[in-house]
């Protein structure tokens, strides 16, 4: 398999979470977001994924999957232990939600595309896209916060879906100066996750790119 991928891209990182803790290791080839206008948006990547986003896992047969919990739930499929949805259907449901909560209603406020648009298109500038993204960013993570039961992961002892995207999440709230004091429990789960190995290889300091040219990504 080949996973399309960019270091600093919450959705990205969520994808290698999965893969670290299911131990299922891929190609990569990175997409840089910023570098040329974007790699996202050539004619070569389009085809692969109509959205110009990441990230990609092209499979062996050549179909390309896109969306990062659509590829998590495939590689649950593929490969059942560890679990990344709990057994016990209500924890799955609440693991779940958490989860959309932050990949559906609160990250994309902030992504890469979103704020290009508001710079470029609305013409806000520094101070309004900071006030955006700080109300966005904090609004989710006070529901999250309502959401979860630390012990010390999300809801148990060991890391599952819900944490695979309160991670990035955390990391984008750092990266942007967004406080978490009012957030104990986040802050708890962000520590069990900062020492776990999976989350630490998938970090995007971690990553291969991470040496590219600075800039503003999702």
């Amino acid at each position: 398999m080949l996973l399309y991928d960019y270091f600093r891209s919450s959705a990205a990182f969520r994808v290698r979470i999965a893969l670290a803790l299911k131990g299922i290791a891929v190609e990569r080839r990175f997409v840089h977001l910023l570098r040329g206008g974007g790699e996202q948006k050539q004619p070569d990547y389009l085809r692969r994924n109509p959205q110009g986003l990441v990230p990609a896992l092209e499979l062996d047969d050549g179909v390309v999957l896109t969306q990062s919990l659509a590829i998590i739930e495939y590689l649950e499929a593929l490969k059942p232990e560890p679990r990344l949805i709990p057994d016990d259907p209500v924890c799955a449901a609440q693991s779940r939600a958490a989860a959309l909560a932050i990949a559906c209603d609160t990250h994309p406020l902030g992504n890469l595309r979103v704020v290009s648009y508001l710079e470029t298109e609305l013409h806000q500038g520094h101070d309004a896209i900071v006030n955006w993204r700080t109300h966005w960013a904090t609004l989710g993570l006070a529901a999250l916060e309502g959401l979860i039961r630390p012990a010390p992961f999300c809801f148990g002892r060991e890391p599952n879906i819900a944490d695979i995207c309160l991670a990035p999440q955390v990391f984008y709230a750092e990266r942007f100066g967004v406080p978490l004091d009012a957030f104990p429990k986040l802050r708890t789960v962000a520590a069990a996750c900062a020492q776990h190995p999976a989350f630490v290889a998938a970090h995007p300091a971690a990553q291969p790119d991470a040496d590219q040219a600075p800039g503003q990504a999702p």
